[in-house]
């Protein structure tokens, strides 16, 4: 094991490194901060590439014990100040790794027999993108697939806000075209939502293979998602605003197809 003291140190100087998207896409290594993120990345049997802890932050002393379970990983030990320049978090727990990027391919995603897939089309918030991966986990969903993303999963403000659920959930991306053609060589109908549609979303059939594909924050679905789509659902509004947040608008949908395939 390796103690670190320096906030100079190239080890430390390497993780603030994988703030950079460049950074992360070239090491294929991406960071997770917390016990409960760690928690679950080794639940999912991701195995950590390095771990830097400090045990004066830990909130329990039984947090200790996680160490137990990294027999595979490099344990570097480091100083509070030293874990204050690498953290991301305002509140750091003593807790964060360079895991590997847990991103597949579209051809490698594996889907139960009535996929259930969300697309998210160029949503430009890490938070928001986060916050749909914790909901999907939630919800079972089988991947969520980034259609021209504007951010890569790895982005430190999509695992914060996804809670670790970017480990428990397959992720992938692709340009539209090819996730459209992915989705037909497998019969899967796509499903858009938008303010225009006619038919509100409890309406629609989710009981079938389906892809439910969100906009972005501003723009909403891209006319090529338009076009494509099998099916358009809008989610009815009440109040003065035309539209929800993106996370909460795919919360809402993903519900709907809980609900109609338990029913």
């Amino acid at each position: 094991m390796t103690i670190i003291t320096s906030p100079q140190n190239p080890k430390i100087k390497y993780v603030i490194g994988l703030r950079d998207r460049r950074e992360r896409l070239q090491s294929g290594l991406v960071l997770v901060e917390g016990h409960d993120e760690l928690s679950l990345v080794l639940a999912s049997g991701i195995t950590p590439a390095e771990l830097f802890f400090c045990p004066a932050l830990f909130r329990d002393p039984a947090e200790h014990n996680l160490l137990d379970h990294l027999a595979q990983t490099r344990l570097v030990e480091v100083d509070e100040r030293v874990f204050q320049k690498i953290a991301y978090r305002e509140n750091p727990d003593g807790w964060l790794a360079t895991v590997p990027l847990p991103q597949k391919s579209l051809d490698q995603l594996t889907l139960s027999p009535s996929p259930f897939i969300i697309i998210a089309e160029g949503v430009e918030k890490p938070g928001n993108l986060g916050a749909m991966l914790r909901t999907a986990d939630a919800a079972g969903v089988d991947a969520v697939i980034a259609s021209d993303p504007l951010t890569d999963w790895g982005n430190p403000n999509v695992v914060r806000a996804s809670k670790g659920t970017l480990f428990t959930v397959q992720v992938s991306e692709g340009r539209h075209a090819e996730i459209v053609s992915w989705l037909k060589a497998r019969g899967i109908q796509s499903v858009v939502a938008t303010p225009d549609a006619n038919l509100p979303f409890t309406q629609a059939d989710f009981t079938e293979p389906i892809a439910i594909v969100m906009g972005t924050e501003h723009e909403g679905v891209s006319e090529a998602w338009l076009n494509a789509a099998d099916v358009a659902v809008s989610i009815p509004m009440f109040g003065k605003v035309n539209s929800l947040n993106v996370s909460a608008a795919a919360a809402l949908m993903m519900y709907e197809v809980i609900r109609q395939r338990r029913s």
